[in-house]
């Protein structure tokens, strides 16, 4: 039986592996989408995941959980402040991988491991919301202007 193979190794030491992790989970949420192995985005996309668990909960035991982790404090402020807030009401799966195939040279699978709602996307959302609203309150307009033409109509034909 094979006990303890709930952690991928990924040829390391723990000390290795642990580091490995906080620098991809600290890329990933620096620039919102990295390109590494696919073995690595599956076990780096766990570590992410707790991460935003955490940082949807803002409170001060969770930063400095998180704060262990993820020791850039740049990054930890961007988590907090920007990147939790996005996630709001999603009970989970903060991340997705996306294959891209093998690569040239050793022939490794690789994966783009990215956050699903990233900053791009949330800006063009939010305009996309402010949009509509502009266009529902346009259309209301148009009918007041409408029905006072009728009115004018109505009183010229007296």
């Amino acid at each position: 039986m094979r006990h303890g193979d709930k952690v991928k190794k990924l040829g390391r030491t723990a000390q290795h592996r642990q580091a490995l992790m906080r620098n991809l989970v600290t890329s990933l949420f620096e620039h919102e989408r990295i390109r590494t192995t696919l073995s690595k985005a599956k076990e780096c996309r766990r570590h992410a995941d707790r991460m935003v668990s955490f940082a949807l909960k803002n409170n001060v035991a969770s930063r400095r959980e998180v704060g262990r982790f993820i020791q850039d404090k740049t990054v930890l402020k961007k988590l907090f402040d920007v990147i939790g807030p996005r996630f709001v009401g999603r009970p989970g799966g903060f991340t997705r991988v996306l294959q891209l195939g093998p690569r040239e040279g050793d022939g490794a699978e690789m994966a783009l491991l990215e956050l699903v709602v990233r900053e791009e996307r949330h800006h063009e959302k939010k305009a996309k919301e402010a949009a509509a609203k502009q266009k529902g309150g346009k259309k209301g307009k148009p009918d007041k202007k409408a029905r006072d033409k009728g009115k004018a109509r109505d009183e010229s034909e007296k």
